[in-house]
């Protein structure tokens, strides 16, 4: 019992310390040092970068989305005030960068089809992670790659991003029961598109 003590208390003083440097990197960063801005892009590049690719479904796009939005990041840092993680701070600007970025282009975040004000969330699909045996995670984020673009988004920042269906009515303009529908129409094609990979 007493080792075990040791241990939690070993890893809450680790967590700590952890805390500490990286609130280090992020004052440094913010005082303009740029070895600190270029560890606190190595520390959070891929994970954005994977958020900008589901985003923009397009590696030279995403990669621009990322440019943009560390630049951003850090022009506002200033602003970080550790009231909430800096990942998740960063994580906004990221996502803003990309859907931004998206309506600029005048590219539909809904598709054209007819959308009913409301869900059909009383649908009830499989999640596509459970959908079957062997199934592997690159294999949703290829059918994933194959879903139209309103689809894709709403299904990114659920189940991907962690927002909940009122969040997303806000970040892209459209009704909560559109994001729901959107989400329901999302996730039967995933499957559908899993089945025929499977089949094929």
């Amino acid at each position: 019992m007493k080792d075990h003590s040791n241990v939690v208390t070993a890893n809450i003083f680790l967590v700590a310390f952890y805390h500490e440097i990286h609130r280090e990197i992020i004052e440094l960063s913010k005082a303009g040092n740029r070895k600190a801005q270029y560890e606190l892009y190595q520390l959070y590049a891929k994970s954005m970068y994977n958020i900008c690719y589901r985003m923009m479904n397009n590696r030279g796009e995403a990669e621009d989305m990322l440019q943009e939005a560390f630049s951003e990041a850090f022009m506002q840092l200033g602003t970080f005030r550790f009231e909430s993680a800096f990942g998740a701070w960063l994580k906004r600007i990221t996502l803003n960068k990309c859907i931004n970025a998206l309506k600029k282009r005048n590219v539909a975040l809904l598709p054209s089809e007819e959308i009913p004000d409301s869900p059909d969330s009383d649908e009830s699909y499989p999640d596509p992670d459970n959908s079957g045996p062997g199934l592997s995670v690159e294999q949703v984020r290829k059918a994933m790659e194959k879903l139209p673009e309103g689809y894709r988004v709403v299904f990114s920042l659920y189940l991907l991003e962690g927002y909940d269906h009122m969040e997303i009515s806000q970040i892209m303009g459209i009704s909560e029961a559109t994001s729901k529908s959107q989400y329901s129409r999302a996730r039967k094609k995933i499957k559908e598109i899993l089945n025929q990979q499977a089949d094929g």
